[in-house]
């Protein structure tokens, strides 16, 4: 039996007070950052999508002064994280310190014990440390002698490196890197962004406008967003199309791994927070290919040739989704 109009109006999702935090948080930001909206999207989605976010892109582009300023718009606890090759996992998860008082020994938790994590040049600590995030990144707990200890709500890794310099640098696990829902290529600025950017520099003189970006968000507000955005609608036929995408990277000569499962599912999740962002309580095939790219772009490796040929991951992207029919 069919529904009628007032039922599937009645059905219908209200992002209209998710779509106000978007905005709030961008006046927020625009305070001081200049451009680079497309990370800023990206970082806002993966909060509702409830996704970690790596960040790459050369040092001053404001990788980490965005992440920094976006956890600000969000009452939940901050903590930063510089990582260096001489960084233990204890210095990550915390560790075990004898108490006097209870002549015993104790969790003494470390600064991932937080809600919003920023870890600046995440490929500067070796092996042993990076594994120490593979637990928490996954399923929000961490495991030390025996004890699960289960992060807060909501609990986001925001992580940057650097593509060109790689001294001092480890390679990442492949099974880490999966675990980003987001991977953002931060580009430079246009010409007109860095000429506005220097002229507004230029007006504050010694004011810090830092101080003046306020939080828009709570924690609760955030987990009632994500219900929403679980909820948006999606058609099976936009299903079927994230699938056929996902496993053309598996059947590609270009490539030497494809995407898992779990890529189909951040393609979906995020098309999702971005299908409400924009209003939406349906996502569009547009979506998923807004998504698909940074979604995918970590996740897959490209054959010896293909590398030797200087290509990109998004190059082979790119020709997956031109080939793949779109939905109507």
């Amino acid at each position: 039996m069919a529904k009628n109009s007032e039922d599937v109006l009645a059905s219908r999702v209200d992002l209209s007070g998710l779509q106000t935090s978007v905005e709030q948080i961008n006046q927020e930001l625009r305070k001081v950052i200049v451009g680079q909206q497309q990370m800023i999207e990206f970082l806002i989605a993966a909060i509702f999508a409830d996704g970690h976010v790596l960040l790459e892109g050369v040092p001053g582009i404001a990788k980490t002064l965005t992440a920094k300023l976006l956890a600000k718009t969000v009452s939940v606890g901050f903590s930063r994280i510089q990582f260096t090759p001489d960084l233990m996992p204890s210095d990550v998860i915390g560790t075990s310190v004898f108490n006097l008082k209870k002549a015993d020994f104790e969790f003494n938790k470390g600064p991932v014990f937080s809600n919003l994590i920023l870890i600046d040049e995440i490929n500067r600590a070796p092996a042993k440390t990076q594994a120490a995030l593979f637990e928490v990144m996954e399923e929000r707990q961490i495991t030390f002698d025996g004890v699960t200890y289960v992060m807060d709500t909501p609990f986001i890794v925001f992580a940057t490196q650097n593509p060109i310099e790689q001294e001092g640098t480890y390679r990442l696990p492949e099974a880490q890197i999966d675990r980003f829902l987001f991977k953002v290529e931060v580009e430079y600025p246009s010409l007109e962004e860095e000429a506005t950017l220097l002229a507004e520099f230029h007006e504050r003189k010694d004011h810090n406008e830092f101080r003046d970006v306020k939080p828009v968000l709570t924690a609760k507000q955030i987990a009632d967003y994500r219900e929403k955005v679980r909820s948006v609608i999606i058609d099976k036929n936009v299903i079927d199309y994230i699938v056929q995408i996902v496993h053309q990277t598996r059947n590609n000569q270009a490539l030497f791994l494809g995407g898992s499962p779990r890529a189909s599912l951040a393609i979906m999740s995020g098309a999702k927070a971005f299908a409400a962002m924009k209003g939406r309580d349906f996502v569009t095939p547009e979506d998923v290919k807004q998504v698909a790219y940074p979604a995918l772009r970590h996740r897959l490796l490209l054959s010896p040739e293909k590398e030797m040929e200087g290509a990109r991951p998004d190059d082979i992207i790119k020709q997956i989704v031109e080939r793949i029919e779109v939905p109507r």
